[in-house]
């Protein structure tokens, strides 16, 4: 989510890293923000004066009791109940435009990093790192790419993972599972004394994915059960973040 306090003191800093996302949309969405939390300052400034008006009148008109005087505490108390109902209106209004920067808040992506260059494609992108290059040293067996071997070794079957459940699957078998299996077990080992273990729920609810930035703005890359409102989790991160929810 969009640091608010970021957006209210720097607003031509946010837009110009906002812009290099090439979505001119966003900027306008970052624009509407900043009307809208302008007009909630507004009215809590607005509020505040009221709330300090009715205190004074109320004050007003205990004394003009005490004196005596019922036609003037009459009038102040009308006028003391007109500035209760623009309060209520308010208020009213307060709740609906703090919705809207939130829901506004919600879709818009991060900034990128100052470091990222402004392009319109990957071709504009610099170089940081190049490719590495095989020695020529290397005989040609080990000039294979790790996957082509894996699957001559029968430990890696891409080819039927992709018949099952389409592109960009892999599947493991045989000692390549068994690999796969011993690197997260060993990670776990070699960080045990300092992390507990936890294995969170695969899937959690609307909120709890609202409260870790994955709602609204990514509903359409994520698998929802709609009827359950539940959504399956993107990483561990989605669930451990949420565990002392209203804890504290």
């Amino acid at each position: 989510m969009i640091d608010l306090r970021q957006l209210r003191n720097d607003p031509d800093g946010v837009r110009e890293l906002m812009s290099r996302r090439n979505k001119p949309e966003l900027v306008d969405e970052l624009d509407h923000a900043l009307r809208l939390d302008v007009r909630l300052r507004d009215i809590t400034a607005e509020r505040d004066g009221i709330r300090a008006k009715v205190n004074e009148v109320s004050k007003n008109v205990g004394a003009l009791r005490k004196s005596g005087d019922t036609t003037a505490a009459e009038k102040l108390m009308a006028e003391s109940r007109e500035l209760g109902d623009k309060e209520v209106s308010l208020a009213g209004e307060y709740e609906e435009v703090s919705a809207a920067l939130r829901d506004v808040l919600l879709r818009l992506p991060n900034v990128p990093h100052p470091e990222v260059v402004k392009g319109v494609g990957d071709t504009e992108n610099p170089v940081i790192k190049g490719p590495v290059n095989m020695p020529s040293t290397f005989p040609e067996y080990q000039r294979v790419a790790h996957w082509d071997t894996a699957t001559a070794l029968g430990i890696l079957d891409n080819e039927r993972a992709v018949k099952i459940s389409g592109a960009m699957f892999t599947m493991q078998r045989g000692a390549g599972a068994t690999l796969a299996r011993a690197l997260c077990q060993y990670a776990l080992d070699m960080n045990a004394d300092a992390f507990e273990e936890i294995r969170p729920p695969s899937l959690v609810t609307t909120a709890t994915l609202t409260a870790t930035g994955q709602l609204p703005k990514f509903a359409d890359d994520a698998y929802s059960i709609e009827r359950d409102d539940l959504w399956c989790i993107p990483t561990a991160e989605s669930s451990l973040t949420s565990i002392h929810a209203g804890e504290v």
